[in-house]
């Protein structure tokens, strides 16, 4: 990978709707060499899709928490493919330390989440869990 696919990649990881002619523009390359290696970063997997960021209002309206888990040995598997099934699970992490497995999740409703920490709490292999509930984002860098 080198500089351009770098710059590509930064300018459309800030707004995956950027046209390719402002891409190119921005660039100081052609629109047809932008073409050519926006495709080729998603024929190698390196761009695996193209999504939406909430604005500020619809994410007010949003609860977040982080969930530590401690799992059963070798349940993990299981209980993963268990948290995929959850929309509320918005990513989970395997971790080193005293936790095994870390969850991101998001709900609309303080109730939502509840249900959802009972679901989680339920499901064979689960241990013992705490749960972080996000009050304020003092910075996000992936925004």
């Amino acid at each position: 990978m080198d500089d351009l696919d770098k710059t590509l990649l930064s300018a459309l990881a800030a707004d995956s709707s950027t046209p390719i002619s402002q891409l190119a523009r921005q660039a100081g390359v052609a629109r047809s060499t932008v073409q050519a290696r926006i495709e080729r970063l998603q024929h190698s997997g390196v761009i695996a899709g193209y999504t939406i960021r909430l604005g500020e209002p619809a994410e007010r309206r949003r609860i977040r928490a982080t969930v530590l888990l401690h799992v059963e040995p070798r349940s993990a598997a299981a209980l993963v493919q268990r948290l995929k099934a959850m929309p509320e699970v918005e990513a989970c992490h395997s971790t080193t330390g005293r936790v095994d497995l870390i969850l991101q999740l998001v709900a609309e409703t303080t109730g939502e989440l509840d249900e959802a920490l009972d679901r989680i709490g339920a499901i064979p292999g689960v241990r013992d869990t705490e749960s972080l509930i996000h009050l304020s984002s003092k910075f996000d860098r992936r925004t």
